[in-house]
């Protein structure tokens, strides 16, 4: 069995199209979104269209719930261009689409094999704020896992590719389509062009893990977010040092 592994995606098409070609080309068996589709970019309707139409199973993630539920104007000239854009975005979706990120679930779980076993989730089991990278301790992951039983936890959030292990688990980061290098902690990197993902390889008593950085056209995203109307377009494009 192969599953790709996705997440913060964040309203960037262009760069999930890039990915979905490149993963053309992986035989892969099922593909996983690990949340954070829509919000933040300039192609929030667009995204929401390619992962319906490949039935592709996704997580709740912090900023697919601000869809539904948009930060109000924000005092602090730090959040403001982050909500402005949130607002934007969730104002692009129709009720269906709206229909189809509510149903999003909290996690998801997959067999690999006979012994091992796949949880996925956006920040955390428990909640899709919370951090988890490669210097969280493990008292902390053990806390953050509690309840579950998977011996691979896969979640997103950070924007930061990452294989760690905790006991007899190991916990993946796959990166960020849409977004890499700027995510919920930092500091950023924005010196970034490429898009990121995962690909697990399982058969009855052994998972590999490969991590893919795939380039992607700067001047082709940028040209598109400029023609979406989008509001912060600087703020948008400083993350790829474009500005």
């Amino acid at each position: 069995m192969r599953i790709g592994l996705i997440a913060d995606i964040h309203g960037n098409c262009i760069a999930l199209d890039a990915v979905l070609a490149a993963l053309a080309f992986e035989r892969i068996d099922e593909l996983i979104c690990l949340g954070d589709i829509a919000a933040l970019g300039p192609q929030p309707a667009e995204v929401i269209a390619r992962l319906r139409a490949l039935h592709c199973p996704v997580v709740m993630g912090n900023t697919d719930a601000w869809l539904l539920d948009p930060p109000p104007e924000s005092a602090d000239e730090r959040e403001r261009p982050m909500f402005a854009l949130t607002r934007w975005c969730a104002a692009q979706l129709t009720d269906e689409d709206r229909a189809y990120v509510r149903a999003f679930p909290p996690t998801l779980e997959r067999a690999l094999g006979d012994t091992e076993r796949l949880l996925c989730f956006h920040g955390s089991p428990h909640s899709f704020d919370e951090v988890i990278i490669a210097t969280t301790p493990d008292d902390d992951l053990r806390r953050m896992f509690a309840g579950y039983d998977a011996t691979i936890m896969a979640g997103g959030h950070t924007h930061l590719t990452m294989v760690r292990r905790c006991g007899k688990t190991r916990v993946i980061n796959p990166g960020s389509v849409g977004l890499p290098g700027t995510g919920a902690i930092p500091p950023y990197n924005h010196d970034v062009h490429w898009a990121e993902y995962a690909i697990l390889d399982a058969d009855d008593d052994r998972v590999a893990v490969h991590l893919h950085r795939i380039g992607l056209d700067v001047g082709a995203m940028l040209g598109t977010a400029r023609a979406s109307g989008m509001p912060e377009y600087d703020y948008w494009a400083a993350k790829w040092r474009a500005v």
